[in-house]
């Protein structure tokens, strides 16, 4: 497995659940850390429980391309080229379709599938330059598998997955490598805004899926790990 000390790593969805466990292991394992999300005093909270500079830190929407292109020019600065990109940012609306709206639509596809593909966009290339480097995007078990409900949150997760799937085969000649992880049911405040019985109880509990992500940034540098599945037993959907 490869070691993360010194390795330049930026997290997008730093003031999420999963983020900030995942931000604190790979701190914790000697990484170069940067952080990002919407959320300025989380983000200032999360730098202050580590020990790390404001200038690792920005706050922003990657739905927004001037915001990814700032964030970019920020972690160039600060840091050269990335070794991995973590996207763990993303919304959940779950609704059905005849109270869906418009806005609900594109919201979800802005933030999942614009704001992965702008993310993309701007950290690939120097990455190319150096024929290196390490992308981590988490779908979702429902970027997999259809669900009552999800229409738009699975249109953007799905799109997301065929995105980089495209990608991949233009990264062919390159060791850059492209992982998706695949999330089911993990105890993180998706569910607060949504209208669904769960048994949060049997969920898979945030720091474990955040161990998880931690584990892929460690794939040996021989090999890739295309896919990795991660759901609790009680409602397995693949």
């Amino acid at each position: 497995m490869e070691k993360l000390t010194a390795k330049k790593i930026l997290v997008v969805g730093a003031t999420g659940g999963i983020g900030t466990h995942l931000v604190k292991l790979l701190h914790q394992s000697g990484a170069n850390v940067f952080i990002t999300g919407r959320n300025v005093r989380r983000l200032a909270d999360l730098a202050d429980s580590i020990g790390l500079s404001n200038s690792k830190l920005f706050a922003g929407d990657i739905s927004v391309s001037s915001d990814v292109e700032a964030l970019a020019a920020a972690v160039s600065a600060e840091m050269g080229t990335l070794d991995i990109l973590i996207n763990a940012a993303g919304i959940g609306i779950i609704k059905p379709l005849e109270q869906l709206t418009i806005e609900d639509f594109n919201r979800s596809i802005q933030t999942n599938l614009l704001g992965s593909f702008l993310l993309v966009k701007s950290f690939l290339p120097a990455m190319k330059e150096v024929k290196k480097g390490l992308i981590i995007n988490i779908p979702g078990v429902l970027g997999k598998v259809p669900m009552a409900g999800a229409a738009a949150y699975s249109a953007s997760k799905y799109g997301l997955v065929g995105m980089m799937q495209c990608i991949r085969e233009e990264l062919k000649r390159t060791e850059i490598r492209i992982t998706n992880i695949f999330l089911g049911g993990v105890d993180s405040p998706f569910w607060e805004t949504i209208d669904l019985k769960v048994q949060k109880e049997k969920m898979i509990r945030e720091e474990e899926a955040a161990r998880a992500i931690w584990f892929l940034c460690q794939q040996p540098a021989s090999g890739v790990v295309s896919e990795m599945v991660l759901q609790p037993f009680n409602h397995q959907a693949i």
